[in-house]
């Protein structure tokens, strides 16, 4: 298969993934970059927001060696290295059985990760930035495409810096907004009946495939001047913010970036691709920062380029945000008697509605926004509700 090929597959693959999982846009893009880069990625937020859901689903969508495990402090390296070979150590041989386990798998999801103890974790590191496991005198050489690890927290303890670091990409997944809430619930019930009737989803690439693409990537490490010095200008910018990136990771993202455009289908990278520096925050009071700095090159980029916009409203899109507006709009003008808990989480619906609206920035858009600002205004004038 051509690299082309591969491209349109995983396209494919994000577009089963999107049908799954609202809302989810940018993690889903996220995943596909790392792969394609042969990196690792973090997901870290609260229970019940898809984090392992996502991993596992993309492990189903690619025909590869798939390892996954929950760690806990109390998990030892036997759970995930393999067992002890008796036999060999009988004969003065220490070796693992490794048939199954992690320094055998292509794709990886390490559940709960910082979590583990320091015995798995100094394993790890070495397993994960240079692909190879020690198992007493014997150094092996693993076939890792790319590792995810989820966590409800981010880790604030110095010795885990160090596994932290490995992951490059570090995403939240949060709950959703008030605007979709609505489809959400239409796609859980649609992703519970696949369930119950055991409808399976069929891999549309595999290792092999990947592979392909990260062999003929060296080719795709082309840069313009114009792009290295708008990435200089971001870097010392969010240096000079107190966020630290190191020099090796910032040469690392220049593969993330590559990685961004082929998956999109472009030849070399462009300023759109810059969304993927926010996602290299250290601890979570630093999000808003890179938000900050990298936020108006992006929106400079989409007004020029407004195709080129991925994410934000558009994975509800402006008919879901329509039908949302005209719902808010049923129950305040229903004249049914509501609560203040129930006027205000309208009102927090309809505000959230209004920065969606503002971001897509489209003709469309600015109709609809015209339509929440006249509801506002109706409530604010009833005197329900004072500002």
């Amino acid at each position: 298969m051509n690299p082309g090929d591969v491209v349109l597959r995983l396209q494919q693959a994000a577009r089963v993934l999107e049908e799954h999982f609202l809302g989810k846009q940018e993690i889903i893009r996220l995943m596909l970059v790392t792969v394609v880069a042969g990196e690792h990625m973090a997901i870290v937020g609260p229970p019940g927001t898809a984090k392992s859901a996502l991993v596992r689903l993309f492990a189903r969508l690619v025909d590869a060696r798939y390892f996954e495990y929950l760690l806990t402090r109390f998990t030892e390296p036997n759970e995930i290295f393999g067992p002890i070979d008796i036999a060999a150590f009988r004969e003065g041989v220490y070796r693992r059985r490794m048939e199954g386990m992690l320094p055998e798998a292509e794709v990886v999801f390490l559940d709960e990760v910082f979590k583990a103890n320091s015995a798995i974790l100094n394993s790890l590191l070495t397993l994960l930035n240079e692909r190879v496991y020690t198992s007493g005198r014997s150094v092996i050489k693993t076939p890792l495409i790319s590792a995810f690890g989820a966590s409800n927290e981010v880790p604030n303890d110095e010795s885990l810096m160090a596994i932290f670091d490995r992951f490059l990409l570090r995403v939240r997944s949060e709950y959703l907004d008030s605007y979709h809430f609505h489809e959400l619930l239409l796609r859980g019930i649609k992703n519970e009946v696949r369930q119950i009737r055991g409808d399976d989803v069929r891999p549309i690439l595999s290792a092999a495939d990947l592979t392909i693409l990260q062999r003929q990537f060296a080719d795709r490490l082309s840069f313009t001047e114009e792009f290295l010095s708008a990435y200089k200008g971001l870097v010392f910018q969010i240096r000079a913010e107190g966020v630290s990136l190191s020099d090796r990771r910032a040469v690392k993202l220049l593969k993330l970036f590559a990685a961004s455009a082929l998956v999109d289908g472009r030849p070399t990278p462009d300023a759109s691709d810059f969304f993927l520096i926010k996602h290299v925050w250290n601890n979570l009071d630093q999000v808003e920062i890179l938000e900050a700095i990298v936020g108006p090159v992006l929106e400079e980029h989409y007004r020029q380029n407004p195709q080129a916009r991925r994410f934000g409203a558009a994975d509800v899109g402006l008919d879901g945000l329509n039908s949302e507006i005209n719902r808010i709009r049923d129950v305040l003008a229903s004249g049914r008697a509501i609560s203040d808990v129930q006027l205000f989480s309208q009102l927090k619906s309809l505000n959230e509605i209004k920065a969606a609206l503002q971001a897509m920035g489209t003709p469309g858009a600015r109709d609809a926004l015209s339509r929440v600002d006249q509801l506002l205004g109706h409530v604010f004038a009833s005197g329900r509700f004072t500002q």
